[in-house]
């Protein structure tokens, strides 16, 4: 939902709007920021767009997530249930006078890599879930979440560590989230399903697999978005969804029929009352480690 655009407050009014941002008093569901004037004008263009979002980046606000909308020519920020409304003030201070352009959300939890010990890939005394099976010639690899990979360097399908699957070949997080494991057990399955990895499109109905609540349906809600984890790992250019996912789902796949389109990386809510959860662009891992899914 976005912000309810308004003239432009100045003086006195524009600072006890801000006051109430800082103290809390308009997150019913969203933060309301001064607004644009509302007569149409020209929508901002893509510099300030840019600009906006580096100041919301440099406030340096664990737990949040943000896209620019150039069709909106708004900034969308998303901030979990750990920030505080100071810390949302100080976004709206970063942006100075183009603050207007701000659309603030509020969802319950925390920004977290959905990483757990339980069931599906094991490494180490944590569990991921299997992302896309890929090939590069005769080799065979899967794909998983970055902040998995960069824990265990040896995977297998079970938490006794009996069955070994393979190794991780490599790992890319924070920055990216992405890691290829490869299949040295033969005798293991290696389905595939997924025709093409496209990128995905706002509105786009999706489903997600992982390894602990299973298959979830939902949509894209932004694209290219940044998301500052509460340890203050920071991702770029990843998927936004209205999907849930909870701890364990973690390099589950993302898809839309036989379309490969991301890898879970984290978010926060849950499955019973549902959540936001962003996606690695999988077409991002298939080019940095030129393998396909199949």
């Amino acid at each position: 939902m976005r912000t309810k655009r308004g003239t432009p407050r100045t003086g006195t009014t524009r600072r006890t709007r801000l006051a109430a941002v800082a103290l809390g008093l308009l997150t019913a569901t969203a933060v309301a920021v001064p607004g644009a004037a509302a007569a149409p004008t020209p929508g901002p263009e893509a510099g300030l767009l840019a600009a906006v979002s580096d100041a919301v980046l440099n406030a340096e606000v664990d737990g949040t997530a943000w896209y620019v909308d150039e069709a909106a020519g708004r900034v969308v920020v998303t901030a979990d249930s750990t920030v505080t409304p100071e810390a949302l003030d100080r976004i709206v201070s970063a942006a100075g006078e183009d603050a207007q352009i701000l659309d603030i959300h509020r969802v319950p939890g925390a920004f977290t890599p959905l990483l757990a010990a339980g069931d599906a890939i094991y490494g180490g005394q944590y569990r991921c879930s299997l992302g896309f099976n890929v090939v590069n010639g005769s080799a065979h690899y899967f794909l998983t979440a970055g902040h998995c990979g960069n824990v265990a360097s040896q995977w297998y399908t079970d938490a006794a560590h009996k069955t070994a699957i393979g190794p991780t070949v490599s790992s890319t997080f924070p920055g990216h989230d992405y890691a290829l494991v490869r299949y040295d057990n033969s005798a293991l399955s290696r389905p595939g399903g997924f025709t093409s990895a496209p990128n995905a499109y706002v509105g786009e109905a999706v489903k997600r697999t992982g390894s602990t609540t299973g298959t979830h349906g939902g949509t894209v809600t932004g694209l290219n978005a940044t998301v500052r984890y509460t340890d203050g790992g920071i991702v770029r250019g990843l998927i936004q969804t209205n999907v849930c996912a909870e701890p364990g789902d973690s390099g589950g796949p993302l898809f839309d029929s036989a379309k490969a389109l991301g890898l879970t990386s984290g978010g926060s809510g849950d499955c019973t009352s549902g959540g936001t959860t962003f996606f690695q662009p999988v077409n991002a891992a298939l080019t940095a480690y030129g393998v396909k899914v199949y």
